[in-house]
């Protein structure tokens, strides 16, 4: 399923940073001559609409096609930053279903809960567990204005870790009303990243980046996409790329 959202404060496609984006602003300029307007305007509308309002923490996710679907779900709805937990197995997606989505959300990895949990809430995130067993709130209920959150994963059969309970501030579940307990940890992030992302674009300000940051993040995604892209900075700035 492609990509139908659509945003009135988006930048047009074809815009330049300007002066408040910083020293990115110089560089994106120059690289955006190497690259097709329909590509610029791809990155640059994609871009506008991340976020890092909201984060994800994984837990041990020993499937490939489990992580790789977390860090898919996490770029297709505009989550710009993930977190792995790795004490037991390697975060590491299978590329047949990634498909590249690796390269455009930036994954910070742990060696363990208390150090990612610690490293959250210096940054200010609420730690959500997402759990069936816990009635907190649900995706409609849960209030995502109280600040920036991070919903938290667990392994694909024993769920969420006691650390990462104990940790925890709030807790979130899907209501169900077949015969089965819970979904696979696939198909709850999307539901859950999904109806969360889109309530917080509709009700939070400011959970857009910054100017400074948009370019940041442009620039390395151009840097990633234009062949030579350094060597091209490199004869137009010099030592000041």
């Amino acid at each position: 399923m492609r990509s139908t959202a659509s945003n009135d404060t988006t930048p047009r496609s074809d815009a330049l940073f300007g002066a408040e984006a910083g020293p990115s602003a110089a560089r994106i300029a120059c690289l955006a001559e190497f690259m097709t307007a329909e590509r610029y305007g791809v990155l640059r509308g994609s871009v506008a609409m991340r976020t890092r309002y909201m984060t994800v923490l994984a837990e041990n996710i020993y499937h490939g096609q489990n992580a790789a679907a977390l860090i898919r779900h996490c770029d297709a709805f505009g989550v710009q930053e993930m977190h792995t937990v790795e004490t037991l197995c390697r975060f590491e997606p299978n590329p047949v279903i990634a498909r590249g989505s690796e390269r455009w959300v930036d994954v910070h990895r742990h060696a363990s809960t208390a150090e990612a949990v610690a490293e959250l809430r210096r940054r200010g995130y609420r730690i959500v567990a997402t759990t069936p067993h816990r009635e907190d709130a649900t995706p409609e209920t849960f209030d995502v204005t109280k600040g920036p959150f991070a919903l938290v994963f667990g392994t694909e059969h024993a769920g969420i870790s006691d650390e990462a309970i104990a940790a925890a501030d709030e807790f979130l579940r899907i209501p169900m009303c077949g015969l089965v307990e819970s979904l696979n940890v696939s198909a709850s992030a999307a539901i859950l990243i999904y109806q969360l992302s889109e309530r917080v674009r509709r009700t939070v300000d400011g959970w857009r980046m910054t100017e400074a940051e948009q370019a940041e993040l442009m620039e390395r995604w151009m840097r990633r996409s234009v062949k030579d892209a350094d060597a091209i900075l490199q004869r137009r700035f010099g030592g000041r790329e």
